[in-house]
């Protein structure tokens, strides 16, 4: 198992690996037809802009040599939280879940914002999401105040704002 920094050559990876993980992980939050419509190479624009402007910092991990999971983080996109780091998306596919890898990319990201000097990072967590809350709570995330809205295909959806405190 080996974690690396993705490149804009690791764009088309990324973007397979959150599509299908949707797929599995958001099936009965998101309405189905937009799951079932939604293309792997959806988040390609997103990452080769992100990654080329070096706004978010993107990994991969890897079981021997196929990608399985990846995670994008930075500095907070959030004007209300400058100072802060920001975790905006973790997705291993469907078939690694529950094998202790989204946890060495949440350690390694985490690692990257403590060296890179953040005192505190946020993420947003879909509220009916209840897996991902207890992924995260369990490593060290306290659910906050903090909800925002989007709608998907009609449907809105409502998202938890989950922070951590890195210790020094």
């Amino acid at each position: 198992m080996d974690i690396k920094t993705a490149s804009i050559q690791d764009v088309k990876d990324i973007s397979r690996i959150q599509a299908s993980s949707w797929k599995t992980a958001y099936k009965g939050i998101i309405p189905q037809e937009y799951l079932d419509n939604l293309k792997d190479d959806f988040w390609v624009p997103a990452f080769e802009k992100w990654i080329s402007d070096h706004t978010i910092t993107s990994k991969l991990i890897y079981e021997g040599d196929k990608a399985i999971g990846c995670i994008a983080y930075g500095k907070s996109r959030d004007s209300s939280l400058p100072d802060w780091g920001e975790i905006v998306s973790i997705y291993v596919l469907p078939e690694y879940f529950g094998r202790g890898y989204g946890k060495q990319l949440l350690e390694s990201a985490i690692n990257d914002m403590h060296c890179q000097g953040f005192e505190n990072i946020y993420l947003w967590v879909l509220e009916d999401n209840t897996r991902a809350h207890k992924f995260y709570k369990k490593h060290g995330f306290l659910e906050s105040e903090d909800r925002i809205t989007c709608e998907i295909s009609g449907k809105e959806l409502i998202d938890f704002r989950f922070i951590h405190h890195i210790e020094k």
